[in-house]
C-alpha cells in the first residue's frame, strides 16, 4: 500500500469514528465523578494526595521546556532537522506543566465549574501531540499548518462542554473525540505512515501508559479500599506524568533516520 494509500485509509477510519461518536446521544457529565476515594485533607491541603501528585506535571512540563529551549537546546541537529519541528512539542510541554495547575485548582474543590480548567490544558497536550506526528510522518508544513485549527477545537470541545453543562444538557462527545480520537489519529499515523526519526515505539509506549492510566481512574475506589494508602486516581496522575515523560525520553534518545543512515553509507 503506498503512503497516500495509508493516509487515505487513516482519514476514512477517522471520518468513520467522528461519525460513530456524533450519532450517540449527548453524553452528560456524571456528577458522581466529582465524589472520589481519596478526600482526605493532610498538611491542611484538600484532597491532598489528589491535588500535591499534579506536581510531577510540573516538572515533566518545565523539563521538556528546557530540553527544547534551554542550555543547548537549538543544537540538538537529529532530533530536529527543522526548527519548525519544535512548536508542536513545546506546546506539548507547556499543556503538561499547565496540566498541573489547573489539575491542582480542580482537585482542591472538584466541581464543574474547576474542571474546565482541568480539561483545557490536557487538550494542549492531545491537539499538539497530533499535530507533532502528522508532521514527521507527512510534511513538516502540514503539522504547523493544523498545529493552531487542532488547538483551537481542543479548547472549543471544552467551552462547549461547560457551555451545555450549564444549560442543563451537558454534552462531552466533542471531548471524547478530542481526548480519545485523538489519540486514536497519533495511533493510526505511528502504525501506517513512515517516520522521519527513530523511537517511534516510544510514542505507542507513552500511549499504553496513558491508556493504563485511565485504568487506574476507573478503579479509584477499588485501589484506594485495598490498603486506604493512595488511590486510583493519586495514581493515574502519576501515570499520566510517566507517559508525558515518555515522550521527553522519545526525544531525548531520538535521532534522524536520514542522517543516520546517510552516515553509515
Amino acid at each position: 500500500m503506498t503512503p497516500r494509500a495509508k493516509l487515505w485509509l487513516i482519514l476514512v477510519v477517522l471520518i468513520l469514528a467522528v461519525a460513530a461518536v456524533f450519532m450517540l446521544p449527548p453524553i452528560p457529565q456524571n456528577e458522581a465523578y466529582h465524589r472520589f476515594a481519596d478526600t482526605r485533607t493532610l498538611l491542611g491541603v484538600p484532597n491532598c494526595l489528589n491535588t500535591l501528585s499534579n506536581v510531577l506535571f510540573l516538572v515533566v512540563g518545565a523539563l521538556g521546556m528546557f530540553f527544547l529551549y534551554g542550555k543547548g537546546g537549538e543544537n540538538r541537529k537529529m532530533t530536529f532537522l527543522e526548527p519548525a519541528e519544535r512548536w508542536p512539542y513545546l506546546i506539548f510541554f507547556v499543556g503538561v506543566g499547565l496540566t498541573a495547575l489547573g489539575s491542582s485548582f480542580y482537585h482542591l474543590f472538584p466541581g464543574d465549574d474547576r474542571l474546565v480548567w482541568d480539561r483545557l490544558p490536557m487538550t494542549l497536550a492531545f491537539m499538539s501531540l497530533l499535530a507533532a506526528v502528522i508532521g514527521e510522518r507527512t510534511k513538516v508544513e502540514t503539522g504547523t499548518w493544523m498545529l493552531l485549527p487542532l488547538l483551537a477545537a481542543g479548547a472549543a470541545s471544552v467551552v462547549y462542554w461547560n457551555f451545555t453543562q450549564k444549560l442543563g444538557r451537558g454534552d462531552l462527545r466533542f471531548y471524547a473525540l478530542v481526548q480519545f480520537g485523538g489519540l486514536l489519529a497519533v495511533l493510526l499515523f505511528v502504525l501506517f505512515l513512515s517516520p522521519r526519526y527513530s523511537r517511534s515505539a516510544d510514542l505507542l509506549v507513552a500511549l499504553g501508559i496513558y491508556v493504563f492510566a485511565k485504568l487506574l481512574e476507573s478503579f479509584d475506589q477499588s485501589i484506594f479500599d485495598a490498603g486506604r494508602m493512595i488511590s486510583g486516581h493519586t495514581l493515574k496522575h502519576l501515570a499520566a506524568a510517566l507517559g508525558g515523560y515518555w515522550v521527553l525520553r522519545m526525544l531525548k534518545l531520538r535521532i534522524s533516520l536520514a542522517r543516520a543512515s546517510v552516515g553509515q553509507a
